[in-house]
C-alpha cells in the first residue's frame, strides 16, 4: 500500500470524475471477493455432484471442469491481492470483472448456452462494476459482457446446433447489463455524494469542536463544567490557574471545600448566583453559577474570574466619573485659585508690610502652590489614556528604566540595586503606566525608606506563576493603622504631600489587570510588590 494514499480512487482511465472513498473502494473489493469465492466454489461442488450430468453437456464436461476450477483458483488469488494491497486497485478491479466475464461464458456454454439460465450471474458482475469502477468504462464492461453472450450464442448456433431462437433472449439479457450497469452507477454515485456530505459534516463538526475547544481554553475567565454530583468534567487552563490546580480535579470538593459549599448553596437558591472564593495566597476570585442544559442531560457551568479583571473594568468606569469630576474642579477651583495666588503675589511687593505680614504672603504663595499640584495630580489620574498593553521583557527593560531614572533625578548608582531571580521574565503592561508606578514607588523609597542606611532594592522574580516586582526600603515599619488606609487618595504622613502617589499607582495597576500591596518582608523592610500579567500566556479577552 502506498504511503500516501488519495483520499478518493479513480479506477478507469475514462471516468475522470467518478470516484469512491479510498476506504469504502477497497472494502467492496474484499465483499466482491466473498461472493465469488462463494459462487466459484459452488461451481466445482457441482461438478462432482449427482446433479453434474443434468446440468452440464457431456461434450465439454472438460471445459468446464478446467474453467471452474480456474476461476477458484484466480479467485482465491485475487483475494488474497485485495487484502495485501499490493497492487493497484484499478488494475484488481479490472481484472476481476473481466475474469468473471470470460468464466461465467465459459461456464454458460459449458452447460448448454443461454437457456441454461446461467448468464444471468453475469449481471451480478456487471453491477460490481458499476460500483466498484463506475463511469464509462463500467459501460465497457458491460459492452463486453453484452458480446461475450451474443458470441456465445452465435457459436453455439453455428457448431452446436443451437436454436436461432435463443437471440432475443441473449439480446435482452445484454440489454439488461447495460440497465443493470447505469442503476449501479447511479447508486453508486448517490452513496458517493452521500459519504461526501458526511465526511464535509464530520469535518465542519470538528472545525468548530477545536475552535470551541481552542476559546474555551484560552480565555481569560476560568470555565468549570460538572454536572449536579458535582464530577468535574472540564476545566479549561485559566481556570486551572486561578484555582492553582496542576491537572483537571475529579470532584470540586477536590479543589476547594467552600467551593463545594457555594455550589450547594446555589443549587439551593438559584436567586443569588455570585460568590467570592479566597485563594491560599488570599487573592479573592468572582465565582459565577449557570445552567448548562443538553439534550439529554443538565450540567453546570462556573465561570471564575479574577479580581483583577474584575477591577479594571471597575477602574474603567471609575475613570470615565473621574474625568467629569475633574473638569468641575478645574473649572471651579482652579480660576478662584490663581485669583488668590496673584493676590498674595502683588501683596507681597508692598514694601511697607511687615516682616510678620510678609511671613504671612509666603504661606499664602506655599498653599496655593499645594492645592494647584493637587488638582495637577487629579487632572493627570483623569485624562490616562485605556492601557495600551504590551509584552515587555523584563530583564531588559528593568535596567534601562533604573538607568534613565538615577540620571532624571541626579542620584548615585549605588542608591539602588536590582536583582532577578529568572533570566526569562515577560510580562503583559502599558510600558507608560509602568513607569509611573515605579517612579512612584522609588521616589517614595527615596523620601520615606531611609535610603542613607542602603540601597533601595528591586527584586523581580516569579510568584504563582506571574511576575512580581518587589520595591524594598530600609524605613520604619508601617502602623496597621496607616496601611488601612495607605492607597486611600488624599492619605498622606507628609506635611508636604498630596496622598495621589499611591492611589494613582493602585488605580494603574488594576486599569493593566495587576495588583500593588504592601507588605512587610521576614527582615521587617517595607516593600511593595507589584504583580502583573504573564504575557508567556495567550488569554481571549472579552
Amino acid at each position: 500500500m502506498a504511503p500516501n494514499r488519495p483520499d478518493t480512487i479513480y479506477p478507469c482511465p475514462f471516468s475522470k470524475k467518478y470516484g469512491i472513498p479510498y476506504k469504502q473502494a477497497w472494502l467492496l473489493l474484499k465483499v466482491f471477493f466473498l461472493y465469488r469465492f462463494i459462487l466459484s466454489s459452488l461451481f466445482v461442488i457441482l461438478l462432482y455432484s449427482r446433479f453434474s450430468f443434468t446440468i452440464i453437456n457431456r461434450h465439454y464436461l472438460e471445459l468446464y471442469n478446467y474453467t471452474s476450477k480456474t476461476y477458484l483458483a484466480l479467485a482465491i488469488l485475487s483475494g488474497v491481492f485485495s487484502f495485501w494491497r499490493n497492487i493497484n486497485y484499478s488494475l484488481q478491479a479490472q481484472s476481476v470483472i473481466f475474469i468473471d466475464i470470460v468464466a461465467i461464458t465459459l461456464l454458460m456454454h459449458a452447460c448448454g448456452g443461454i437457456e441454461s439460465g446461467m448468464g444471468i450471474l453475469l449481471a451480478a458482475s456487471i453491477a460490481s462494476a458499476g460500483l466498484l469502477i463506475g463511469g464509462r468504462c463500467s459501460m465497457v464492461f458491460a459492452a463486453l459482457a453484452s458480446v461475450a453472450v451474443l458470441g456465445e450464442q452465435a457459436y453455439g448456433i453455428r457448431i452446436d446446433g443451437y436454436s436461432g431462437s435463443s437471440y432475443p433472449g441473449a439480446g435482452m439479457l445484454g440489454a439488461s447489463f447495460f440497465t443493470i450497469t447505469l442503476l449501479a452507477y447511479v447508486l453508486a454515485k448517490r452513496s458517493e455524494q452521500s459519504d461526501l456530505l458526511a465526511s464535509q459534516q464530520k469535518q465542519t463538526i470538528s472545525t468548530l469542536e477545536a475552535l470551541n475547544r481552542y476559546i474555551i481554553q484560552h480565555l481569560q475567565s476560568g470555565i468549570i463544567i460538572c454536572n449536579r454530583q458535582q464530577q468535574v468534567y472540564m476545566t479549561n487552563e485559566a481556570g486551572l490557574q486561578l484555582l492553582q490546580q496542576a491537572a483537571q480535579p475529579e470532584q470540586l470538593q477536590d479543589i476547594s471545600l467552600q467551593l463545594s459549599e457555594f455550589f450547594l448553596t446555589w443549587v439551593d437558591n438559584q436567586s443569588e448566583d455570585f460568590f467570592t472564593l479566597q485563594r491560599p495566597d488570599k487573592a479573592n476570585i468572582q465565582l459565577r453559577f449557570s445552567l448548562l442544559p443538553t439534550e439529554h442531560e443538565t450540567f453546570y457551568m462556573i465561570i471564575l474570574e479574577d479580581t483583577a479583571l474584575h477591577n479594571q473594568r471597575l477602574q474603567q468606569g471609575v475613570l470615565a466619573s473621574l474625568g467629569r469630576l475633574t473638569a468641575s474642579i478645574a473649572h471651579e477651583i482652579r480660576n478662584p485659585l490663581s485669583a488668590i495666588s496673584h493676590a498674595g503675589q502683588l501683596l507681597s511687593e508692598n514694601p511697607k508690610l511687615s516682616p510678620q505680614d510678609l511671613r504671612l504672603t509666603e504661606i499664602i504663595q506655599n498653599h496655593s502652590r499645594r492645592v494647584n499640584k493637587i488638582i495637577n495630580d487629579i487632572l493627570q489620574s483623569s485624562k490616562r489614556q485605556p492601557s495600551n498593553r504590551e509584552k515587555i521583557f523584563l530583564n531588559q527593560w528593568l535596567p534601562d528604566y533604573l538607568e534613565a531614572f538615577i540620571a532624571e533625578h541626579g542620584l548615585k548608582s549605588q542608591d539602588f540595586q536590582l536583582a532577578f531571580s529568572e533570566s526569562q521574565l515577560y510580562a503583559r503592561i502599558d510600558p507608560g503606566h509602568l513607569k509611573q508606578i515605579l517612579d512612584n514607588l522609588c521616589l517614595n523609597a527615596l523620601k520615606y525608606g531611609a535610603a542613607e542606611k542602603g540601597s533601595i532594592v528591586l527584586l523581580v522574580g516569579r510568584y504563582h506563576l506571574n511576575p512580581c516586582i518587589t520595591v524594598m526600603d530600609h524605613g520604619e515599619k508601617l502602623a496597621p493603622a496607616i496601611v488601612k488606609h495607605l492607597f486611600e487618595p488624599f492619605f498622606t504622613t507628609s506635611s508636604t504631600g498630596t496622598g495621589l502617589g499611591l492611589y494613582i499607582s493602585r488605580e494603574l495597576a488594576e486599569l493593566n489587570q495587576a495588583k500593588l500591596t504592601y507588605d512587610v518582608t521576614a527582615e521587617q523592610k517595607n516593600s511593595f510588590k507589584l504583580w502583573l500579567s504573564n504575557a508567556e500566556q495567550t488569554k481571549i479577552e472579552l
